[in-house]
């Protein structure tokens, strides 16, 4: 599987994420508290809203429109509507740019 560039580290604060979109897929990039960066699938696994305008508080991203709640570390669906975790991606920081690892 490839590395694709999603951004640049600096273009995600920490505890907040940036949308990525690749290959006819969307992919939600995130700085957690720690420094670390992860990744996930980018449409909720309840109704495919993005992920990318919903909120981070710590490690967990809230959907925007019903509020479910995922781990964003393991994709692990937490609260209800959502009961289908997330798919999660390698991701690696080389020369400040954040990389994942993508299916081909």
């Amino acid at each position: 599987m490839p590395w694709i560039k999603a951004c640049a580290a600096s273009e995600i604060d920490e505890e907040d994420l940036v949308r990525f979109d690749h290959a006819g897929r969307s992919f939600a990039v995130y700085h957690s508290p720690d420094g670390e960066f992860f990744c996930t699938d980018g449409l909720c696994t309840h109704e495919d809203v993005h992920l990318a305008d919903g909120l981070v508080i710590d490690y967990v991203i809230e959907c925007p429109k019903h509020n479910g709640q995922f781990d964003y570390r393991t994709g692990e669906a937490m609260r209800a509507p959502v009961c289908k975790d997330l798919g999660t991606y390698p991701v690696k920081v080389e020369n400040g740019d954040v990389l994942i690892e993508v299916p081909a």
